[in-house]
C-alpha cells in the first residue's frame, strides 16, 4: 500500500521581524512545500518573542500578508509570570492557529525557565486551567553543563560541552513535574538527541501516568562527531546545534529507537542563521528543512516500513494537534 507523500513539520524556526536578514515564513513555507511539507509550526523564541496575543495576531497577519496563512501554525511562549502564562494557556486553547505553549530550560530569554520553581508553576498554572493541549519543553539542564571543554577550533566539541546526560536529566525532570502536578496534557520533548532520553519518554509513556511524546531531527539522525572531525572547520561550525551533534555510537542508537518506533515523529528544528553569526559568532541551528526528503529516503534505506514513516511524518502529528487544517 502506498503511502501520500504529505508531511507536516512542527517545529520550525522562520526569522521574521528582527532576525528578518536570516529567513521569513515565506521562504521557510517554500522550502518546506518543496520537501512535501503541507503544514508547519513556528517557534515563538523570535526577536521580539512571541509572549503576548498582540505578537501572536501580527505573526498570523504578516503569514496572511505574504500568502502564507494555509499550513502556518505557531507557539505561544511560557515565562515566568503567572498572568503571563494564563494568557498563553488562553491563546493555545482558543486560537486555532496557535497548536501549543512552548519554553526552554536553558537559555537567557523570557521563556527560559531554568529554575525548577519556575517549571513547577508554569505546569500547575496550566493543570489549574485544565489545560489540555501540548507543551514543548526544550531540554537541556546547565547544571551538567561542561562549558570550559568548548573549543571553536574544535566544533564538535560542543558535544562534550553539552553532553547527552543533561539532556536525559532535564526531560526526566520536566516529566516528574509534569506528573506531579496532574497535567492533563501532551508534554512533548523536543529534538532529542540520545536514545536514553528516548527510552525515558518511553517507558514513561507505558506507565500511563503521563500524555508524552518526543521528536527527532534530521541532523542528529544524519551527522556524528566523527563527521565533524572529517570537515573544514567552517563545515563543522555550521553543524553546531542544541542539543548537539553527538558521537557515533548515540547517533546509530537514535536510529535503532526510530526503527524500534518508540520516536513519535520527525521534527526539523529548522533554524536558519547568517553566515556570519555562525562563524564569527558561533551561532546554534541550521537549516535542516532542506535535509527532509533525504532523511525520508534514509529511513527506507534503514528499513523502517512506509506505515511507518507516514505515521512519524504526519499521522501522529496530526492526532496529537487535531487544530491542524492544511
Amino acid at each position: 500500500m502506498s503511502m501520500p507523500e504529505k508531511h507536516i513539520d512542527p517545529h520550525v524556526h522562520c526569522r521574521d521581524w528582527r532576525q528578518f536578514y536570516k529567513s521569513n515564513i515565506s521562504d521557510v513555507m517554500k522550502l518546506a512545500r518543496s520537501q512535501g511539507v503541507v503544514a508547519i509550526f513556528d517557534m515563538p523564541n523570535t526577536d521580539p518573542l512571541m509572549i503576548h496575543n498582540y505578537h501572536v495576531e501580527d505573526r498570523i497577519k504578516l503569514a496572511q500578508l505574504v500568502g502564507c496563512d494555509k499550513g502556518y501554525y505557531l507557539y505561544i511562549g511560557a515565562t515566568k509570570k503567572p498572568m503571563q502564562v494564563m494568557e498563553a494557556e488562553e491563546i493555545a486553547t482558543k486560537n486555532p492557529k496557535v497548536v501549543g505553549i512552548k519554553y526552554f530550560t536553558t537559555g537567557t530569554n523570557l521563556i527560559s525557565l531554568t529554575e525548577e520553581w519556575e517549571q513547577k508553576q508554569m505546569f500547575n498554572i496550566l493543570s489549574d486551567c485544565n489545560y489540555n493541549g501540548v507543551v514543548v519543553a526544550h531540554c537541556e539542564k546547565e547544571s551538567l553543563f561542561k562549558k570550559n571543554t568548548w573549543n571553536p577550533r574544535r566544533p564538535w566539541t560542543w558535544n562534550d560541552a553539552r553532553p547527552f546526560i543533561d539532556e536525559v536529566e532535564a526531560a526526566a525532570d520536566q516529566i516528574e513535574i509534569a506528573t506531579d502536578a496532574g497535567f492533563e496534557g501532551n508534554l512533548h520533548i523536543t529534538h532529542a538527541s540520545s536514545s536514553s532520553t528516548v527510552d525515558f519518554v518511553d517507558q514513561t509513556r507505558k506507565k500511563k501516568k503521563l500524555n508524552v511524546t518526543c521528536g527527532v531531527t534530521p541532523h542528529h539522525l544524519l551527522y556524528s562527531t566523527s563527521d565533524m572531525r572529517k570537515m573544514s572547520e567552517i563545515d563543522a561550525l555550521m553543524l553546531k546545534v542544541n542539543p548537539p551533534i553527538r558521537d557515533e555510537t548515540e547517533m546509530l542508537l537514535l536510529r535503532e529507537s526510530l526503527k524500534e518506533g518508540k520516536i513519535d515523529w520527525i521534527e526539523t528544528d529548522h533554524a536558519p542563521h547568517s553566515f556570519d553569526d555562525k562563524i564569527k559568532r558561533y551561532a546554534s541551528g541550521i537549516p535542516s528543512l532542506n535535509n527532509y526528503q533525504f532523511l525520508l529516503g534514509k529511513m527506507r534505506e534503514w528499513g523502517i516500513p512506509e506505515q511507518q514513516i507516514s505515521d512519524m511524518t504526519y499521522n501522529n502529528i496530526k492526532e496529537t494537534f487535531p487544530k491542524v487544517v492544511e
